[in-house]
Parts: C-alpha cells; structure tokens; sequence
C-alpha cells in the first residue's frame, strides 16, 4: 500500500472512529453543544470529548437525526471494522499518525537544530558507504540554508507539542525542482513507529503549498 493511499484511508478511518465515539457518547455530546457559547466553542468542545480534529468535529456536529437509529450505527461500526481491517496499521497502533498535537517550524540556525541534523546527517553514507564526516554534515546544512534562502528550498523541524513543550522529533527537507517539489522525510531514531512519518506528510502537504504555489509535491523517500 502506498503512503498516500494508507494516508486517504487513516483520515477516513480517524472520521469513522470520531462518529462512532460520538454515537456511543451522544448525551455527552448533546450537553457539550448545548452549553458552548456559539458553533466555533462547541467544535472546539467536542474535538477535545472525542479525542479528535476540528474537522472531525464539525463532522459530528453535522450528523443527521437518522444517523441515531441502531441500523447506522451498526453501518458506522461496519465501516470502521473494514477500514481497519484494510489498514497495515492504525492510529492506535501509531497515535502520532493523526496529525494533532503536532507541529512543522521552519529550520532555523540555532545550536539545537543544527544538532538535530547532525544527528540526521550522521546516518548518511558516503560514496564509500561510510558516514558522513563532520566538515561534510557542516558543508551540507551550510549549503541547504543557502538553498532556503533562495527561496528553492523549505526545511522543517517536526515537533510534537502533546506536553506542552516542542519535542523535535524529526525533519522535513523540501528541495525546489522546475515545477517539483522533492520531498524527504526523517524521523529520529527514538520517534520511529509512532506515526511521525504520517503526521509529516500531512503538515508538509500545506506548508510547502504555501512555500511553492503551483507544484507537485513528490514524496521520495526518507531522509
């Protein structure tokens, strides 16, 4: 299964999940938007009851009469079931994958993100299957912040933000050629099977959108 496919089908497997919670939890729900102030307060509401995105919350809020009786309920757990099935994996397995509580900053110069890709670099192997040398990680990230500079390139450090502090957990390079944007992900060592990579996917998608207007993103392979 591609990355892109497994991507469309955990989004619709995360929408899925949030409408069955929703169901199970309905007079919960019912309260929670009765007592919010105005629309935007109850999605917020009801995205942090269920465990979920904004998006999926609006889903929730937008769900017909009909989809109370036992036959749609018993239809939503159905397709949640085949979705799992479908899946290599899913968010439980990987919750990160989900995309919340999760953040792409710019690569910046500072001491901490020029050790994170140190630590990124240090996996890279030269011509001679050896690992890069220092002066070579040095050379690279030099050459790479000239690159977004020029505006042909967007780096970024992933962070997950779940305990309220940043914790960089990998990297996302997005290299400008003609009308393609050449995308890399990497994940630290102590963040992989998480979910990470998915998250980055999924951020990366806008923000490079917005970096390179009118390109097509190709995801490559990991960094």
């Amino acid at each position: 299964m591609t990355t892109h496919i497994q991507d469309q089908i955990l989004d619709r497997r995360e929408l899925t999940a949030a409408l069955v919670r929703a169901l199970e939890r309905r007079h919960e729900v019912l309260d929670a938007v009765v007592d919010s102030a105005d629309h935007q307060a109850a999605v917020t509401t009801v995205a942090e009851l269920l465990g979920t995105s904004a998006t999926n919350a609006e889903a929730v809020l937008g769900l017909k009469f009909s989809a109370l009786t036992k036959a749609a309920r018993d239809r939503i757990q159905s397709e949640l079931e085949n979705l799992d099935a479908t899946l290599e994996w899913t968010t439980v397995d990987r919750p990160a994958s989900s995309g919340a509580h999760f953040n792409l900053r710019p690569f910046s110069t500072s001491p901490e993100d020029a050790a994170l890709f140190a630590t990124r670099s240090a996996e890279q192997l030269d011509e001679n299957g050896a690992p890069w040398a220092e002066d070579r990680i040095g050379a690279e990230r030099t050459a790479g912040l000239g690159r977004i500079e020029d505006e042909s390139a967007a780096w970024f450090v992933a962070e997950d933000v779940s305990a309220g502090v940043p914790e960089s957990v990998g990297l996302v390079f997005g290299e400008l050629t003609d009308q393609e944007v050449n995308v890399a992900i990497w994940i630290a060592p102590q963040a992989r099977k998480k979910g990470y990579g998915t998250a980055c996917i999924k951020h990366a998608r806008r923000e490079l959108a917005a970096e390179f207007p009118g390109t097509v993103l190709v995801v490559r392979a990991k960094a």
